[in-house]
């Protein structure tokens, strides 16, 4: 700690001596920003681009004149005398070039050339490459993410990043933690896809401004904006698996500063499809309910953003065996059935203001409540819990002597009440309240050309983990044009919910038990981990088409870590602190390579190293390849006239032995090898644009048509002690295909 805070001081004072920075920000007439717009000092070479947000920085050239141009819009020159800051730059439309017709593409899916953290962005079109039903669903395309099925009962599937499953992940909306404590588990599918405006994800420690939480990484959605919506979206999708689902987004001006948004929701599957003749649903039977509404308010002129979003969310889903009637055979040991039925609601608002004399110091309150109720058994056991939090997050930030040195600071607040019954041979309650209260310092310094770095340091007070520290620090260094290092470490720290992160184990006949330590929660300590992470990306040239080569290497090493053992008994689940080692080491090697006009190729290679002491010795986490291939082919047709084309896209993934964990105790029918063999799956979808209003697409999951042998153990005898259906490691069902429409009215 005393060199990270040596290291920040450093950086201050030697960042005073830089030079001065004019800055502004550049939207058109909707004030959208404009990304792309050239700044330039004229009779000069000097000069920058605008991000995407619209904002520039250039150093500072008196009484120059700065020249901003961007095609299809009139230039402007704007002669600057003593001002650092401008105000916001409007460019209206050339006329000039009315009838001159050009079209950008844009990739979905770029990585943050500016930025100095790792982060990857993924547009909206990204996620309707496939069939994104949901949140949890938007990841198959990327290769940032792994995603696979939690258990065979459920049909939830689990995201990881740098090997590590989603708990270790901060995953937030609009910067505001959301799936966390009872919404682990499925938290992910309560957002549709098509409420996505864009999604972040960030490699490596996150900001100190986001909370404490954050090991492995972070994962940040942006919802549309009520401001930039259109009037009316609609969308439609059946798939064979008998899921059908309605998405219908509503958007009204109400004035030149109030715009709303009201998104509703619906899916439904009422078939029940056994595939492998198992006598157990494949995929549950249920329906959801989803609604929110938006409201934002702008006001350019004083400097006013705001949000204000509600929402309700029902979901009920029945899982089990298909002859399970949950009228009759509810929690008896008749025929095995389950049940998990939640409601949540959630309310936020968001209030950022710039001070308009001063548009590089800013200010913003971002408050959250939300309500998560689950009633739920499996088989014989229920578990219910219900979790009522609020977060509160004040941020204020500015310069320090001119516009390379920046800084945020704030405190937050952060409550959680929770009432939690456990059966499962514990037949517990474990209500609690937790509570924290903490402040933040971040400072970033940038020269606008080849380095950056953010330094963040966090001090809590929380009522069970007492008061403790949390560092940070990313670096990005360009020694070339091409050519960019990034650098970052950190140290995160969080409360285990064991049994909500934990519920895939709930559909299994295994006894929980707790190696009571008499720590803060569920008598286990906290767990804390540091990752460090280091990145290289370079930009090239082959054959005159562009491309792309990133090499990422992340380390996460735990202080203290609850594991998670199935292997010590395959018929029981036991929880305890780390004695020893563990530790996750993360490969990627990512290759983005346009191979001709509008046929781009996507690859990666992963390699994992997560090794953990349990009671029994170092072993391999068990259900995790070591090696993993991922490859994304796209292709636009050109466009017409009218606006119509084809689009194409097809992914295929290559996923490597998995060490599957100990069943030695099970009879020997229901006993496993100790490793998985290699598959591989391929998705693909056609979509056909009519117009900028009309579209359909088809498309198919699991072409390959792979599937795992024996999903669910014991499950002829599912109250028999054998049964265990947690251990997934390939796809559950077969080749599944979809298709749907979307129109919209601008």
């Amino acid at each position: 700690m005393k060199h990270f805070i040596t290291v920040v001081l450093c950086a201050l004072s030697l960042s005073l001596w830089s030079q001065e920075q004019l800055n502004g920000t550049i939207v058109d007439e909707t004030n959208s920003p404009i990304l792309g717009a050239s700044i330039f000092w004229e009779n000069t070479t000097i000069g920058t681009t605008s991000e995407a947000n619209g904002t520039f920085k250039i150093p500072l050239h008196e009484n120059g004149v700065l020249i901003i141009s961007y095609v299809g819009y009139e230039e402007r020159k704007l002669p600057i005398s003593n001002t650092k800051s401008l105000k916001t730059i409007i460019l209206k439309p050339d006329n000039i070039l009315g009838e001159v017709l050009l079209k950008t593409k844009k990739r979905n899916t770029t990585r943050s050339v500016s930025g100095t953290a790792n982060t990857i962005t993924m547009s909206s079109g990204e996620l309707l490459k496939a069939a994104c039903c949901n949140i949890a669903e938007a990841f198959e395309t990327n290769p940032a993410i792994d995603v696979n099925f939690a258990d065979a009962i459920t049909g939830t599937k689990q995201i990881k990043m740098l090997g590590l499953t989603s708990p270790y992940i901060l995953i937030a909306e609009e910067n505001i933690p959301s799936v966390r404590g009872a919404s682990q588990a499925y938290g992910l599918s309560f957002t549709p896809g098509t409420w996505v405006e864009s999604i972040q994800v960030t490699k490596g420690a996150g900001s100190v401004v986001n909370g404490y939480e954050s090991i492995s990484g972070q994962i940040n959605t942006e919802l549309i904006k009520p401001l930039n919506d259109i009037p009316l979206f609609v969308n439609l999708y059946g798939s064979t698996d008998a899921r059908f689902e309605a998405n219908i987004h509503l958007n009204q001006k109400v004035s030149d500063k109030w715009s709303t948004s009201l998104f509703l929701h619906g899916n439904l599957r009422q078939n029940k499809n056994d595939m492998n003749h198992d006598n157990f649903l494949d995929s549950p039977i249920g329906e959801q309910i989803n609604v929110m509404n938006r409201w934002q308010y702008t006001n350019l002129e004083k400097g006013v953003v705001s949000f204000l979003t509600l929402r309700y969310m029902k979901d009920n889903k029945q899982m089990g065996e298909v002859d399970f009637d949950k009228k009759t055979d509810k929690l008896k040991p008749t025929i095995w059935g389950s049940e998990i039925n939640t409601e949540k609601v959630d309310l936020s608002a968001k209030v950022g203001y710039v001070f308009p004399d001063m548009p590089f110091q800013n200010m913003g309150l971002q408050v959250s409540y939300n309500y998560h109720k689950q009633d739920s058994y499996f088989g014989l056991n229920p578990y219910n819990i219900q979790h009522n939090s609020l977060y509160t997050n004040f941020i204020f930030g500015s310069i320090i002597s001119n516009t390379m040195n920046n800084f945020s600071t704030g405190v937050s607040f952060t409550m959680d009440n929770y009432n939690e019954y456990v059966a499962f041979s514990l037949n517990q309650n474990f209500d609690r309240m937790d509570n924290s209260v903490g402040g933040f310092f971040e400072y970033t310094y940038n020269n606008t050309e080849n380095l950056s770095f953010i330094a963040g340091l966090r001090v809590d007070y929380h009522n069970r983990m007492g008061v403790f520290m949390t560092p940070r620090f990313h670096l990005k260094y360009s020694p070339w044009s091409t050519g960019t290092f990034r650098l970052s470490a950190g140290r995160g720290k969080r409360l285990a919910n064991i049994f909500a992160e934990n519920q895939s184990f709930f559909a299994s006949n295994r006894q929980f038990i707790i190696h009571n330590v008499q720590g803060d929660i569920y008598g286990l300590d906290p767990e804390i981990a540091w990752n460090y992470g280091l990145s290289f990306s370079q930009d090239f040239n082959l054959l005159s088409k562009q491309g792309n080569i990133t090499v990422d290497f992340y380390r996460t090493d735990f202080e203290n870590q609850i594991i998670v053992d199935i292997d010590q008994n395959s018929h029981e689940v036991n929880f305890y602190n780390l004695d020893g080692k563990s530790f996750a080491n993360s490969l990627q090697i990512d290759l983005n390579y346009n191979l001709a006009h509008n046929l781009n190729l996507r690859g990666a290679y992963k390699y994992y190293d997560i090794q953990t002491d349990y009671q029994s010795g170092r072993k391999e986490r068990p259900l995790q390849s070591k090696h993993r291939l991922f490859a994304n082919l796209e292709y636009e047709t050109q466009t017409t006239e009218k606006g119509g084309s084809w689009k194409f896209d097809a992914t295929y993934n290559w996923i490597g032995k998995q060490r599957l964990p100990n069943t030695s105790q099970n009879a020997v029918e229901n006993q496993l090898k100790p490793y998985t063999n290699p598959f591989s799956t391929v998705n693909a979808q056609i979509t056909k644009v009519f117009s900028d209003r009309f579209e359909i697409y088809i498309g198919g999951e699991n072409m390959t048509n792979y599937t795992q042998d024996r999903i669910i153990l014991g499950a002829d005898q599912p109250f028999g002690t054998d049964f265990d259906s947690s251990i997934v490691y390939a796809p559950i069902f077969g080749q599944m295909y979809y298709a749907g429409l979307r129109y919209k009215i601008k």
